[in-house]
């Protein structure tokens, strides 16, 4: 066991990305309506994101929702939320770029993690999971019409039971 203290020289961010094969317009709308990312990610959402309003994401398998703070939406380019962390809370920034070929790179930053330097690991590494899981859900459910169940089947002994 080694005995040194590690530090953080800087607070580390969470970070996904992946390409679709989809146009923007398309891959976009998947994040923007609470109908399309219900088949990759939570399970019900209050409302469609637009700036400057809050809508609730809930994920009734585990009994959880999250009050979303929607700060920023440049259609077909960039959302910003803020959201509640596990200390406190982080702000996520989905960005996407079209391509030539139209398909689409998005790219999710998840960032503002607070605790000690063990905390903030811990949060960089499970929101990067998560955020992974989420684009590998829409990249199947857009380009091959295939709902993987990704983000239910990840604590399947943490579902809630009706």
């Amino acid at each position: 066991m080694n005995d040194h203290k590690l530090q953080l020289t800087h607070i580390p961010q969470a970070k996904a990305e992946m390409l679709i094969r989809k146009p923007v317009a398309e891959v976009f709308e998947a994040f923007i309506d609470p109908d399309i990312t219900s088949k990759f990610w939570f399970t019900k959402g209050s409302g469609r994101l637009k700036t400057d309003i809050q809508v609730q994401w809930d994920w009734e398998v585990y009994g959880a929702s999250a009050q979303v703070d929607v700060k920023a939406v440049d259609l077909d380019k960039r959302i910003l939320i803020e959201w509640p962390g596990e200390t406190a809370p982080t702000t996520v920034e989905w960005m996407f770029a079209p391509r030539a070929d139209d398909t689409t790179f998005v790219s999710i930053t998840n960032s503002g993690f607070t605790g000690n330097a063990d905390e903030i690991v811990k949060q960089v590494m499970d929101a990067t999971e998560a955020f992974a899981m989420v684009l590998a859900g829409l990249k199947a459910l857009l380009e091959h019409g295939i709902r993987l169940n990704l983000v239910p089947d990840r604590f399947p002994d943490a579902h809630v039971q009706s």
